[in-house]
């Protein structure tokens, strides 16, 4: 079974989360900083490529053999399945249209779901911005592994398996823990992908249906890009509890791998985010980061001091609702 974790609970902080406070010091020095505020209007093209790209796959793994649409989905389609994941997590901040246009955004986030062939992309959202407001919330951020992950998945072995199943802790925990009310846009965003699906399972059969899910599946699992998910915010180092990563799949994944300066700064988007570190480098150069996502998994998995228990945790406070911090969906801003 391999080593056993040393932690058995959540690391509890009682200080509020620090990229509030980062962000106003850097604001204070740099107010050039607010500059990159705004949106990437190249969005729509790059979700368009990748959208096109999947399709032209579809097209030519309709008759291939299981072992190679299993090959090219790990190696080719994944990888961009994985993209468009974080091209919609840009979506969510109204990173494509900019805010004074939200439901851009959520048509856009809609109309690139459709690859990953499960609705995702409304939902995403409505949890997501709370995990920006209320990092580490033990009630409100549903990115906070469950204590039962962390009693279950506490081996080399089982942190192996945890891995393996993120896509399905990712999708289910909101639902057990802090299920919400079904809204009219995740009805239109799941009627457009079995709609989807079930074109391409008409037009190329079902081993093209089965590429994009299969890859879909792998590239949230073990796989190189899917290591932004733990070296996002699992601790590697006591007290630290963001982290980012600076090196070449920032290229293909929108830049999240600067996740500080992303929690620093949320309307930034991806493709102006190494600005930021650029404008201000004291602020950035002295925190732990990462360098490799393949490293991150290898270390989660074998390092006795790292596991599903390896987050900074706080405290749940009432949560006071402004109808003024409330978006088109009803869902609260990310400050």
């Amino acid at each position: 079974m391999g080593s056993t974790v040393s932690r058995d609970d959540f690391e509890w902080s009682y200080s509020e989360e620090p990229h509030a406070s980062r962000r106003k010091l850097i604001l204070a020095k740099y107010p050039q900083m607010k500059q990159l505020f705004g949106h990437d209007s190249n969005m729509v093209y790059k979700v368009g490529f990748m959208l096109t790209l999947q399709l032209i796959a579809c097209y030519f793994v309709q008759d291939a053999p299981w072992p190679v649409i299993i090959l090219l989905a790990y190696c080719f389609g994944g990888v961009i399945n994985h993209s468009m994941m974080l091209a919609i997590h840009e979506i969510a901040h109204n990173l494509a249209f900019g805010h004074s246009r939200p439901l851009h955004n959520r048509i856009l986030g809609i109309v690139g779901n459709v690859i990953i062939a499960v609705p995702m992309s409304i939902s995403f959202k409505k949890y997501h911005l709370e995990h920006h407001k209320y990092q580490g919330n033990e009630e409100m951020d549903m990115d906070l592994p469950s204590k039962m992950e962390g009693i279950l998945f506490h081996t080399t072995f089982t942190k192996c398996i945890w891995l393996f199943l993120q896509p399905f802790f990712y999708a289910l925990r909101p639902l057990f823990l802090r299920p919400k009310p079904v809204t009219g846009l995740e009805i239109i965003n799941t009627t457009v992908q079995i709609t989807f699906d079930v074109a391409i399972l008409y037009f190329f059969g079902g081993k093209s249906l089965a590429y994009l899910m299969i890859g879909s599946l792998l590239a949230m699992g073990i796989h190189p890009v899917a290591g932004h998910f733990i070296s996002e915010h699992y601790m590697f180092k006591k007290g630290y509890e963001t982290y980012s990563y600076y090196g070449p799949l920032n290229a293909i994944t929108f830049n999240v791998g600067y996740h500080n300066e992303h929690h620093d700064f949320p309307n930034i988007p991806g493709c102006r985010l190494p600005k930021v570190r650029e404008i201000a480098p004291e602020f950035y150069e002295n925190l732990p980061c990462h360098t490799s996502w393949s490293r991150v998994l290898y270390d989660f998995v074998t390092d006795p001091d790292i596991g599903p228990y390896a987050r900074v945790k706080r405290r749940s406070k009432p949560i006071p609702i402004n109808p003024a911090n409330l978006d088109v969906d009803g869902d609260t801003k990310a400050e």
